[in-house]
This record gives C-alpha cells, structure tokens and sequence, in this order.
C-alpha cells in the first residue's frame, strides 16, 4: 500500500507517518513547512520507503504529479491557528477549504479512493450539548471551525459522484512529543523568559479533553480499518477533562519552579473562538474496540517534558 500524508513533517502528521511505516505502508509526505519540520521525519531519512516533497497542497498542479500510484490519503495539512483567523479572514478559506479540494480532484484525476481526514472539535463551536456526540448541528464561532466543517461537507458530496470513501476524526486537544505550540507550548516559553511570573490567557478554568498523540493515531487507524461506509465521522477524544491551571500546575512542577505568580487576561475565553469547555462523546469510535491507552495527567506531563528538554538541547 501507498500512501500520502499531507502535514506529515507537522506534529500528527509526523506520527501518522511513523505508524504507516510501520505497517509496511510506502509513505509520500507533503508539507509546506510552514508549521512542519524535517526534524520530526529524521527517522525516516534513509527509508527509500519515505519521500518527502516540499509542496503546499493549494498547489493542484504539484498535487496531480505526485498523487499517481498512490492508495490513500492521510490529510492533516491545515492552517489550524484560530487566533490568526480572526485577522487573516481569507488563511482558513485557501489553506483548508482550497486545498481540501485540490485534493479531492487530485485524488479523481489518480483513482485514489480513500480520504482520511484531520477535523476538528472546533467544528461544534460552544456545544450546548454534552457530551457533544457527531450528529450535533453546531453554531460556528470560529473561522477555522467553519473551514473544517465545509471541508467535511465537500468531501461527503465528493463520495456521492464519485468512489471516494470518507473518514473524518474531530479531534480534542491533541499533545504529545513534537506538539510546538498550544498550551503547553505557551507555558513553558513564557516560564523561561519569566520564571516568577505565567500569563495565562481566560480564568484558568477552561476545561477541556487532552489526548495523547499516540492513542490519537490508534484511533485514526481502528476507525480506517474498521469503519466502511462511505463517510464515516468520529470524535477522537478521552473521558476526563482537564483545566488550565493544572496543566499550569504540571508545567510548574515540571521545571521545578516555586512561587509562580500567575496573570489571567481575557476574560473566561481568552480570545475570540476559543471554547472555554469542551467535552465530547467518543461512543461511535468505542463501539469499534478503541479507548484511549494514556491519561491526560500522564499525557500532559510526557509533553511538558519534552517541551522543556527540547528547550535544553
């Protein structure tokens, strides 16, 4: 089996990657190394069975090149920084809604019938609802969330005219080693410039769901071999929820700070589109046989670390 991995240098991508060797997969990696880095691939740098392509998937002409001969597409290639959207209007329109469909014609033109697909928890906006299961019809608060639903759409009118086959995760808060940026990404840069001090954007109380990369992958792979309808939607998240400011106590203790004072600026949200609470219903991807395998607890702190010693290095 071939196939491509679009984001695949970026922090997903990259173990989505990992585990597709793995298998036995031939892997094709595209990426713009916008977010992305060869570093997260140098395992693979003398693997004829790794080709990695320098491409950014707005460009359909580079996109119909490389796709022939291939199997399936794991597509995790996004503009993915909400804040930025707020600004740039047009960034979540070109990078994902575009080159979403650059890919859905690239795939036609070279008879590759599966997509897999990066979504996003954004995609419920401030869900009413809790847990929030698939079939939940969302009111949009960030522009990044209405991209990746229309990229959800798009892709489910493509199976109706077309083979293609669809599967979707929405995905909680995802960490993991090579995660650089979110919170705890956040944390750890502004402790080393200020050590007495963290500013933490809300109250501290927001409350979400942090699953880790590794059982994130296991759970993208259990519903693409398990899963066959045409489109097939799933959360991807873990049954315990986490605030801020415990993740701020873990980073603390991680870097073996005392006294830290802590700064909370922007009121309960801290920016336009972030969710203050998020919670979602992970039954549809259970009833295949996949539970997450770490804790939140554990998965913070792995990624804290390595955060910090990756500061060192």
């Amino acid at each position: 089996m071939k196939a491509i991995v679009t984001g695949g240098a970026g922090f997903i991508g990259s173990h989505v990657v990992d585990r597709l060797v793995s298998d036995g997969y031939s892997v094709t990696v595209i990426d713009n190394m916008t977010c992305g880095t060869l570093e997260n691939l140098k395992q693979h740098k003398d693997n004829p069975k790794v080709k990695v392509y320098n491409t950014d998937i707005r460009d359909a002409e580079a996109l119909n090149k490389i796709f022939a001969g291939h199997d399936a597409v794991f597509h995790l290639a996004a503009q993915a920084n909400i804040r930025k959207s707020a600004v740039d209007h047009k960034s979540d329109l070109d990078n994902n809604l575009v080159g979403t469909i650059n890919i859905l014609e690239a795939m036609i033109t070279n008879k590759i019938n599966d997509l897999i697909f990066a979504s996003s928890s954004a995609i419920y906006g401030e869900a009413t609802l809790r847990p929030t299961p698939e079939d939940y019809m969302p009111i949009q608060t960030s522009l990044y969330g209405a991209s990746k639903l229309a990229c959800e759409a798009y892709a489910e009118v493509f199976t109706q005219f077309s083979p293609i086959n669809f599967w979707a995760y929405r995905f909680s808060n995802i960490i993991g080693e090579r995660c650089r940026r979110g919170v705890i990404w956040d944390f750890v840069q502004k402790l080393q410039k200020n050590p007495k001090e963290l500013e933490i954007l809300g109250d501290g109380k927001q409350s979400k769901e942090y699953l880790s990369v590794q059982d994130t992958v296991e759970g993208i792979m259990t519903g693409y071999q398990k899963a066959h309808a045409r489109v097939n939607l799933f959360n991807l998240a873990i049954e315990e929820n986490s605030i801020v400011d415990e993740i701020a106590d873990i980073v603390i203790k991680e870097m073996k700070l005392k006294n830290v004072k802590r700064k909370y600026s922007g009121g309960q949200r801290g920016w336009i589109g972030d969710n203050p609470l998020v919670h979602l219903s992970i039954n549809r991807i259970k009833s295949l046989g996949w539970t997450p395998k770490i804790s939140s607890k554990d998965a913070i702190t792995t990624t804290a670390r390595w955060t910090i010693n990756l500061s060192k290095s």
